[in-house]
């Protein structure tokens, strides 16, 4: 599974979700040259929430379709890996 994320003015992206443990670092994110950040992870066919940790700061995913309240007051963002 991919996740983009376009952020001209970032200096380090990171994936975070509960296929990682919510680590703020253990996915980081490639940025190539047109300003958009991106990463492949292997994921099971499931529901995953997921946000991005742009310069230290969670952020959702901008293009995600779902969000659902998380715990902290805020949105994670949803993405569905089906076969």
């Amino acid at each position: 599974m991919s996740f983009v994320l376009l952020d001209l003015g970032a200096k380090q992206v990171a994936l975070s979700g509960d296929f990682n443990g919510w680590s703020p670092d253990a996915t980081p994110m490639k940025r190539h040259e047109d300003g958009h950040w991106e990463t492949t992870v292997e994921l099971a066919p499931g529901r995953y929430q997921y946000k991005f940790v742009v310069d230290g700061r969670w952020k959702v995913d901008p293009a995600a379709q779902n969000h659902v309240p998380n715990e902290h007051g805020s949105l994670n963002s949803v993405v569905e890996v089906r076969l």
